[in-house]
């Protein structure tokens, strides 16, 4: 009797230390949630960003004068083609003042044909004088050779030597007439240029009092009225505003790229645009400019337009062309533009949360009774982060979590490819965030995907 009595308590005894060695692991078991590694159809890396709806094209006519607006021949929304009459601003002096330029042109080509004329006239004096001149020579070079001879009286001789002087006068004075002839005109014709030029200023400020359109589009702003004042002024300046054409055939969504993404864009990168006035409704587009300047978040001021530097968070402006704009698009509705950076086909991914650091310091498994040295490399200064996953090795109770180092491609919404180190199928820690950033090489963990997410605050 007593033996069995001694070896019921001894049985008793090696089930409760059984027992309470395998509680013990399952008390210490870190609880962990996991996923496993996946051969995914489809990764793409999105970057969002939010901007509005431009023209690709448009204008803001703005007043070339000052003047009061006699006629609008547009309304706000109307479709125009190139060359139609916009706006008609008050034009009376500016008329007058070609006018008068032009008569004042006119009397200075009557001018100008009369000098020529005159110039004409004077020419011909000059070439009966001249000849006159060689008549009057020989008739002297004549009475010479007979005076030599005696065949002529002294007083006829004289007679043809004063002629011919008489006739180099009329000679130097007809010349005079053509050189005084020439200086009219070209006075008349200066005075013709002068005219012309006074007239290309006039005209030019008569034209600026009409507006006609520089292309096809649309009026999508008229902030002006009939019988208003308006002045010359700077750009974007309101009182010179008349008003705003688009090219609505080319639609553009302008949007702001963090810093941080704007170094993945490229050319040609297609995107999808969301309107907060479509909701549901999504179209496609491409990526065709980049800005160079970043715009500060706070003031959207380029970084080049501030004084000092600001260590605050700055945005690159990003344009995107749509392929199929809808008709009723109207420019500065606000948009919500995803342009894929990056996509790839069959890629092996895992959740991103899953990715962790460590270093070859944490990854070393202490020993009960053995303090861990310091590796000579450790002693040269910080280690190396490595970046891994922690994957799940062993079933049950006796599962524990191995640290693997992997690489890493393109990043998706929640998953990242994996190039390196994971193959399909293997199962990895992913939460609660709080042991994933603590937890060590070797550990026993305990598997439960039902815990819900929010014991992670907890």
């Amino acid at each position: 009797m007593k033996k069995i009595i001694i070896i019921s308590v001894i049985v008793l005894a090696v089930f409760a230390v059984v027992y309470f060695s395998v509680t013990a692991g399952s008390r210490n078991a870190a609880v962990v949630q996991t996923a496993k590694a996946e051969e995914k159809p489809r990764l793409a890396t999105v970057v969002s960003a939010s901007g509005e709806i431009r023209p690709k094209t448009f204008v803001n006519v703005g007043a070339n004068a000052f003047g009061k607006i006699t006629k609008l021949y547009v309304r706000e929304g109307a479709r125009v083609k190139r060359g139609d009459l916009l706006a008609q601003l008050e034009n009376v002096q500016p008329s007058a003042d070609v006018a008068a330029q032009r008569a004042g042109l006119s009397a200075n080509q009557t001018d100008a044909v009369a000098a020529d004329a005159a110039l004409r006239t004077a020419n011909a004096d000059l070439n009966r004088a001249r000849a006159d001149e060689e008549r009057t020579k020989l008739d002297w070079d004549r009475a010479e050779g007979l005076y030599q001879s005696q065949l002529i009286a002294k007083s006829e001789y004289d007679s043809k030597k004063a002629a011919n002087e008489v006739a180099v006068a009329q000679t130097a004075q007809a010349q005079a007439r053509v050189a005084q002839a020439k200086a009219q005109l070209d006075s008349s014709r200066g005075r013709i240029d002068m005219a012309r030029a006074t007239l290309d200023r006039a005209s030019d400020q008569l034209s600026k009092t009409i507006y006609a359109a520089p292309f096809d589009g649309v009026i999508t702003n008229l902030p002006v009225r009939e019988g208003e004042t308006v002045v010359v002024g700077i750009q974007n300046s309101p009182g010179s505003t008349l008003m705003t054409l688009a090219d609505m055939s080319v639609i553009t969504a302008e949007v702001k790229v963090d810093e941080t993404d704007v170094v993945n864009i490229q050319f040609g990168q297609e995107a999808e645009i969301a309107l907060d006035a479509m909701p549901g409704k999504t179209f496609k587009g491409h990526v065709t400019e980049i800005g160079n300047n970043a715009l500060l978040r706070s003031s959207g001021l380029a970084t080049s337009q501030t004084t000092g530097g600001s260590q605050e968070a700055k945005d690159f402006k990003v344009v995107i062309t749509l392929d199929n704009p809808p008709d009723n698009l109207r420019p500065g509705l606000s948009t919500t533009a995803k342009i894929t950076t990056a996509k790839k086909a069959n890629v092996l991914a895992i959740p991103i949360q899953a990715l962790t650091i460590r270093t070859p310091k944490d990854l070393e498994e202490k020993k009960p009774g053995v303090v861990p040295q310091a590796s000579a490399k450790a002693k040269e200064g910080p280690a190396e982060e490595m970046q891994g996953v922690f994957r799940i090795e062993g079933k049950g109770r006796s599962a524990k979590a191995r640290f693997v180092p992997v690489k890493t491609g393109i990043t998706g919404a929640t998953d990242i490819e994996v190039t390196e180190g994971l193959k399909a199928e293997d199962e990895i820690i992913t939460g609660p965030y709080r042991i994933l950033r603590t937890i060590k090489n070797g550990t026993t963990v305990q598997i439960d995907n039902k815990v819900a997410l929010a014991a992670e605050s907890k």
